[in-house]
């Protein structure tokens, strides 16, 4: 993963920005879906994707949170992501004790849907645009 954050930086921010952005919007995608799919699980409660830094900020304000597992509170695999993802433990909708708004998730898939397309159309027209200048802007 290195090594293709090097070779994007050779076309700028631009890209990789684009880049992160993508990743967010797709493990955001997952998120929903599992929470959709889960919707009627007895105990199930909901996750999101939050950036880390808000993550952090919230977790250096309760001085009270204690770390018990090497995987809670920001501990993901892939340090590099500026996101997390996170499980909604404080609520609960239904008598299952399952926190899944339905109608919250389908608003929130369409509006990352949305997302997710502009981000890729934007990509598009940067490569678009690369692909212009290496053929001499024919």
């Amino acid at each position: 993963m290195k090594g293709a954050c090097v070779n994007m930086s050779l076309f700028g921010s631009t890209i990789a920005s684009l880049q992160n952005a993508l990743d967010y919007a797709s493990v955001k995608n997952h998120a929903i879906s599992t929470n959709i799919a889960n919707a009627d699980t007895p105990g199930y409660k909901a996750k999101d994707v939050v950036f880390k830094d808000v993550l952090n900020g919230e977790i250096d304000s309760n001085s009270a949170m204690k770390k018990t597992h090497p995987r809670h509170l920001g501990g993901s695999a892939n340090e590099s992501q500026p996101f997390d993802t996170v499980t909604q433990n404080r609520t609960s909708y239904h008598h299952n004790r399952n926190n899944v708004d339905i109608d919250k998730e389908m608003s929130e898939l369409a509006k990352n849907q949305i997302y997710y397309n502009s981000l890729v159309e934007r990509l598009n027209g940067k490569f678009q645009s690369l692909h212009n200048v290496i053929r001499g802007g024919n």
